[in-house]
């Protein structure tokens, strides 16, 4: 009985899986998640961002901040190695009007091996957090955050290397909300 190898060429058989398996590997470790089956929650809400900024738009973006204006040069370092960042962020004037399968179908996509949970608050008042990180080796190449309040949801995801002391400085531009995303450093006098 001829081995398998012996009825199939060698040669096509080796190249396709050098084609085929890196491009498994490459997705498996894609921390860009799909936010487009959210979509639905725009006819409910009553305010919805979507932001879709990716690797091109950045390097454009950092071409026209200013190097002079401290803000706009600390941005520019920032955002400098990002692939992307996406935003879904829905108000609703009433309690429940997003299911929590939408939410688990985020959740499931941050169950892969790369992906890590850090932060997970849970408030009957204030809603929830999740914070997760996506890991190649100890390299962090992907940060996402889910809040879900009574009346807002909002995913954040945020795509390349993540320095969690520079993303607490994007807080609140570029689209991204404010995250509590704590500086570990210690406050200056001037920022006391």
């Amino acid at each position: 009985m001829k081995s398998l190898f012996h009825t199939f060429p060698r040669t096509p058989l080796l190249v396709a899986l050098l084609v085929v398996l890196p491009a498994i590997t490459a997705r498996a470790q894609d921390p860009r998640i799909q936010l487009t089956h959210l979509d639905h929650l725009a006819t409910r809400a009553s305010e919805t961002v979507d932001l879709n900024f990716d690797e091109r738009l950045i390097l454009a973006a950092a071409k026209i901040f200013n190097d002079k204006d401290e803000d706009e040069a600390q941005i520019k370092k920032l955002i400098t190695g990002l692939k992307g960042v996406y935003v879904k962020s829905f108000e609703f004037e009433n309690d429940n009007e997003y299911s929590s399968a939408d939410v688990d179908s985020i959740r499931s996509q941050l169950r892969e091996p790369s992906w890590t949970r850090l932060v997970n608050v849970k408030s009957k008042k204030d809603g929830n957090v999740e914070v997760y990180i996506s890991l190649t080796g100890s390299q962090v190449n992907g940060l996402t955050v889910i809040s879900a309040e009574a009346r807002e949801l909002t995913i954040v995801n945020i795509v390349g290397p993540v320095d969690l002391e520079k993303l607490a400085k994007l807080e609140g531009k570029l689209g991204i909300p404010e995250l509590g995303v704590e500086s570990t450093k210690p406050k200056t006098k001037n920022e006391q």
